[in-house]
């Protein structure tokens, strides 16, 4: 079972593909229940070939976090699916 923790946004890169599916509506959403709420969910991250993490799950709720000016959030590391 991964272990909740805690990484820099500016650390995380989001793959191109991912990129295209941005909903502004949905991140601002987000964002107002995170006002209320906070991150209720974690995202979920891989370690990156050139350092740092890769986005795996969780667009809209990083872009939320960004948008309300974080610097971090919560996730978990989890190891890249071999197909």
């Amino acid at each position: 079972m991964p272990v909740k923790q805690i990484f820099a946004i500016a650390n995380v890169r989001i793959p191109v593909k991912r990129k295209k599916t941005l909903d502004l509506v949905k991140v601002n959403s987000i964002a107002e229940d995170m006002l209320e709420n906070g991150q209720v969910t974690p995202i979920y991250l891989r370690t990156g070939k050139a350092g740092g993490y890769v986005l795996v799950e969780g667009f809209h709720r990083l872009e939320a976090l960004r948008a309300l000016g974080e610097s971090k959030v919560e996730g978990y590391l989890v190891h890249a699916r071999l197909h």
